[in-house]
């Protein structure tokens, strides 16, 4: 093989966009264990750590892939994608809890439960999508985060507390379905484990990692699975000719009508479908996930804002783009600057540096005149301050870089390459066509 072909099989690898969310996975899991293994945490703390930060970003990836089918395809400026996850969320686990626990379920089994999770995400889009996608953007948007509002506000009535528990959530949760393939008996962790439960325990026996553990690694896998299918659905809807439409809607939805296509169904159909995986990720996240809990408050407005934020990082219409943006945000936004917070303090400590109590508010902070008052009041609020940094960051890429990582490359609708090299060639005139 000669230097020119190794340096285009290289370029065609790092092109590829499973080396580079595969090469970004890897870097994310190098960081995050030399940060965990600074921190001395034991072995299943790393491994907990790791997991928890790779099960954030699938889940985020999926919710943004749902909003790129809407936003990045079509257009439709979506402010309602916590309202939508919810109604997945809610709906799954009142059709598929126990009917004698508190509020009670229907009993059904999980898969209908899901299924129905995802159609009742589907349905309320629609009811949300025929009225509003006649509104130009601006005004789709007021109407979305309305629409999501009234759904948070909903389910915290004190009205339906018997339905979804009110303010309390709903804590009568289905089984894990992890669990169920684990154990023989689901509703307990300590059960004699089946033959697989039995192999993957046996997997986290030498690492001295727990039941639990291994169980929320299995889940993890899962949801990694669900996002890979999600991803090829997508990939392959946006080379179809309904993909295809949706970026002209996109472009120019006057141009678009007046090549005969009907774009108000094809909107409402981009929106459903978009809002049946945010059904699906909020189920995945909140109905069945590691720490599964389903209460109004994880269902604000600022979910919304978090997933615009990895959509924009990532690029706007691109799927891969989506999946990189969900993991980039996921691990160095959300997850980092509290663990950050607790190596700088251990930095401080090894030097024999003590931190002075933390400041009640910012002029306390600046009139001591402490530099070390300034770090500690920064380490306390470490929270607050990382929801500020995200809000700067989202102007910084709006301003700078609103194409995001992958969104300024050209993203061919075609299901057949169209490069030269891929064409037939001419077997009249032995391969050569005149100019």
């Amino acid at each position: 093989m000669s230097e020119n072909e190794n340096q285009s099989l290289l370029t065609a690898v790092v092109r590829n966009d499973a080396f580079k969310v595969t090469v970004l996975f890897a870097a994310i899991w190098v960081l995050f264990y030399a940060l965990s293994a600074f921190l001395e945490y034991p072995t299943y703390g790393v491994v907990a750590t790791l997991r928890r930060v790779t099960f954030l970003a699938a889940v985020y990836g999926i919710a943004v892939l749902a909003l790129n089918i809407q936003w990045g395809y079509t257009g439709l400026f979506n402010i309602g994608v916590a309202g939508f996850m919810a109604v997945g969320a809610y709906t799954t686990v009142i059709l598929s809890a126990d009917p004698g626990g508190v509020p009670p379920g229907l009993g059904l089994p999980l898969p209908v439960g899901v299924l129905g999770g995802i159609l009742a995400a589907v349905v309320i889009g629609l009811v949300a999508a025929l009225p509003a996608l006649r509104l130009d953007a601006d005004y789709l948007a007021i109407v979305t985060v309305a629409f999501s509002e009234i759904i948070r506000l909903t389910l915290n009535s004190p009205v339906l507390i018997d339905i979804t528990g009110g303010a309390s959530g709903f804590d009568n949760l289905p089984t894990s379905p992890v669990q169920t393939l684990l154990l023989t008996d689901p509703g307990s962790i300590i059960s004699e484990p089946t033959a697989l439960g039995s192999f993957v325990f046996g997997l986290g026996e030498p690492l001295d990692l727990t039941r639990i553990v291994m169980i929320n690694i299995v889940y993890t896998l899962g949801v990694l699975v669900v996002l890979l299918l999600v991803y090829l659905l997508l990939e392959r809807a946006g080379k179809s000719p309904f993909g295809r439409v949706l970026k002209a809607i996109r472009e120019d939805e006057v141009a678009a009508q007046s090549l005969g296509k009907n774009t108000q169904s094809f909107k409402v159909r981009a929106f459903a479908l978009g809002c049946g995986l945010m059904g699906l990720a909020g189920i995945l996240w909140y109905a069945m996930g590691p720490r599964a809990s389903v209460v109004p408050t994880n269902f604000r407005p600022e979910l919304t804002f978090y997933i615009f934020i990895a959509l924009i990082i990532g690029g706007a219409g691109s799927n891969t783009g989506s999946i990189i943006g969900g993991a980039v945000f996921a691990s160095l936004l959300y997850e980092a600057p509290p663990i950050l917070s607790d190596v700088i303090v251990k930095l401080l400590a090894d030097y024999n540096v003590a931190l002075p109590s933390a400041p009640d508010n910012v002029v306390t902070t600046v009139a001591s005149g402490d530099p070390l008052a300034v770090v500690a009041f920064l380490l306390a609020n470490i929270d607050t301050l990382r929801f500020m940094f995200m809000g700067a960051l989202l102007v910084l890429l709006v301003q700078y870089k609103p194409d995001g990582i992958l969104g300024d490359r050209t993203e061919t609708a075609a299901a057949v390459p169209l490069s030269e090299d891929s064409r037939p060639a001419d077997t009249t005139t032995g391969g050569e066509t005149d100019e």
